[in-house]
């Protein structure tokens, strides 16, 4: 359901993979009868419609269903605890230039990008609290 990365991928705007993060959301929050029921019925196909005319917009993300925004936001927590610093020690060492001149290139770059990562996992988290 996932991919092959094991990941999804989020914008500023909305989920750009929002097939798989729509049908994970979908089957997770599933009870054990109705994930039998939908599998019986080869459910997978029938949503593929349902699934193309919706897009997970940051706005359809704040109007997810109860379950599903609870998924989401232990998963946020989850994969923000994976990070080494939190976002306001990132915002520090960004706005302290000179501790982030002594940083190598690849290290300023690093940075950048986690404190891309964690705003829009904090973008996220209001989203669906």
């Amino acid at each position: 359901m996932v991919g092959e990365e094991g990941a999804f991928v989020l914008g500023w705007d909305e989920v750009l993979t929002e097939e798989e993060l729509s049908m994970t959301l979908k089957v997770l929050c599933m009870s054990e009868e109705e994930f039998k029921e939908y599998k019986e019925q080869d459910g997978w196909e029938d949503d593929s419609d349902e699934e193309e005319n919706s897009t997970l917009s940051n706005e359809a993300l704040s109007r997810l269903k109860a379950p599903c925004k609870k998924l989401l936001y232990d998963s946020v927590l989850l994969t923000l605890e994976s990070y080494g610093a939190d976002l306001k020690a990132e915002q520090d060492l960004l706005n302290n230039k000179e501790a982030y001149e002594k940083l190598s290139r690849r290290e300023q770059q690093a940075l950048h990008v986690r404190y891309g990562q964690k705003r829009i996992l904090h973008q996220l988290l209001e989203l669906v609290q």
